[in-house]
């Protein structure tokens, strides 16, 4: 048993900025399920978005974030983070992140889809995400403990209903305690419960788990975003293939050469991602190909040096100017709900990066918000923990014990739930596919087993049974709102209902109900 100030699960963007913000005297300790820098950050190609250049305003910003997630957002949430970003530009250049900059030495802005201006802000051309999580690691403070390669499997409660700590699991099946005066869950989101994704293998919804079978609640998880171009080579989708080459000016083509997108929206290739996938799905399904044209880029290699490293990985030529695509999730932007600085329902119990729903994506994340949104909320959590005296004595607290567990069912390949979950609640969804699929993952029955002792199944056990609970809430939620918004595109309810704005479909273990206004009348009250 491990006893630490702070422990945070994840070790992405949002908590790596959360610990080096710390107090130096806070001892801290991350739990990751895989190696450090197997996260969805490091992965990251795309930019960070700040409203910097001249003819800019973090109003513009604004306006742009409300328009791509459709209005169902908490405005002011919004707000705050498109004025957070310009000092959070500075912060990163502060702790030796190489900025791309253009000729006049200046930071270099670049375009992408839905953004109203050049606000796009690179580090090595597409390595941004890498760039950033490389200056986290080489700076790591000696206070953090780096524990690796072991999975949380359950947050641990006392009997007051707080948040005390984790229990995780090695592979060697070795379970281990872990206490701490407050606990954050910065575990990313759940783009691997589906068949074609651009997120780490690793990436399939724990946080999400964990947080619902500790009580806590969870909203707006219908809303999954698809990125349009994923590398799609022999019927599989290798990687992405970053909105930035579109915002160099790129154009998606079908078979016979024509620009998909002329007619479609103002914006053409840089119109809000769901449109494009959407765009490309429809294509695709009626057989035809879809190719990115790059041949007006020049020096593709040195601008997009890690897709061309991609793409000649699995067999395409660059020089030939023909990118193959195909649209994969990508990004959640529901999750667990958390209030201005990270709280969730469960005191003690803290959320932030994208296993959280802050209010910022509403129903469609503008482009290069969610390394902001990372650095912002690590940023705003740091300073509330920050406020609370460092305790280094044992705990003492009465610890909510499960009753005795029931051996694992028989549960599916982690295949087959990708290959239903892009079928039944992909980019397009209807009532009937989604009724038999949220039938099928009911039929497992998982909360029966998960919710009593489960710390004797083995890993692969409970990360299947994780993923099954994610889909089913996030399944359960897309059949439940009867419009399509965002990234939730209905085929038997096409358009927006003006009934279901701002109307949050919530989730926790003691059921599913809707509330509107979340974030205005639904806060999550603060514990401090």
């Amino acid at each position: 048993m491990k006893h630490a100030d702070v422990i945070i699960l994840g070790s992405g963007i949002a908590a790596m900025q959360l610990a080096k913000l710390l107090h130096s005297d806070s001892h801290v300790i991350i739990i990751t399920k895989s190696l450090k820098n197997h996260c969805n950050s490091y992965m990251a190609q795309g930019g960070m978005a700040a409203a910097i250049s001249p003819d800019d305003h973090y109003r513009l910003h604004y306006q742009d974030t409300l328009e791509a997630g459709r209005r169902h957002q908490d405005e002011k949430a919004v707000l705050n983070l498109v004025k957070d970003a310009p000092d959070i530009v500075c912060e990163l250049m502060s702790i030796g992140v190489p900025l791309d900059l253009d000729e006049q030495g200046q930071v270099a802005l670049g375009m992408e889809g839905a953004h109203s201006r050049r606000r796009i802000v690179h580090s090595g051309g597409d390595a941004t995400g890498r760039r950033i999580m490389d200056a986290f690691f080489n700076s790591i403070p000696s206070n953090i403990e780096f524990i690796e390669n072991e999975m949380a499997i359950e947050l641990i409660l006392s009997q007051d209903g707080v948040c005390r700590g984790v229990q995780t699991k090695n592979s060697n099946g070795d379970v281990n305690e872990y206490f701490g005066e407050h606990v954050v869950l910065a575990t990313g989101g759940a783009g691997g419960l589906y068949h074609f994704t651009s997120n780490h293998p690793s990436v399939t919804g724990d946080g999400l788990a964990l947080a619902y079978l500790a009580g806590a609640e969870l909203s707006n998880l219908e809303f999954v975003q698809f990125h349009p171009t994923l590398l799609y080579v022999g019927g599989m989708a290798k990687g992405l293939v970053s909105e930035a080459v579109r915002g160099h000016g790129a154009v998606l083509r079908n078979n016979e050469g024509k620009a998909i997108m002329e007619s479609i929206h103002p914006l053409k290739d840089l119109a809000p991602r769901h449109i494009v996938a959407q765009r490309i799905f429809e294509i695709r399904r009626n057989g035809d190909e879809v190719f990115l044209d790059i041949t007006m880029i020049n020096d593709f290699k040195l601008h997009f040096p890690s897709i061309a490293s991609l793409c000649e990985r699995e067999g395409i030529n660059v020089e030939r100017g023909l990118i193959p695509v195909a649209p994969g999730s990508h990004f959640l932007m529901g999750g667990i709900s958390i209030n201005d600085f990270g709280e969730t329902s469960i005191p003690h119990l803290y959320a932030i990066g994208e296993v959280a729903d802050s209010g910022v994506h509403g129903a469609n994340r503008l482009a290069s918000n969610s390394l902001l949104e990372g650095l912002s909320y690590g940023k705003r959590l740091a300073a509330h923990l920050n406020q609370f005296t460092r305790k280094s004595a044992a705990p003492t607290w009465r610890l909510i014990e499960k009753s005795g567990g029931l051996a694992c069912p028989k549960l599916p390949e982690r295949g087959e739930i990708k290959r239903r979950m892009m079928e039944g609640a992909g980019i397009v969804r209807s009532k009937e596919g989604m009724e038999q699929l949220l039938a099928w993952l009911e039929s497992f029955h998982i909360d029966e087993y998960l919710l009593r002792s489960y710390k004797n199944w083995d890993i692969e056990e409970i990360s299947v049974a994780f993923m099954i609970l994610s889909a089913r809430m996030i399944v359960s939620s897309a059949l439940k709102r009867t419009e399509s918004r965002g990234g939730h595109l209905r085929t038997d309810y096409p358009d927006e209902n003006m009934d279901w704005l701002n109307c949050h479909i919530i989730h926790s273990n003691h059921g599913m109900h809707l509330r509107r206004n979340r974030y205005e009348s639904g806060k999550i009250k603060s514990y401090a």
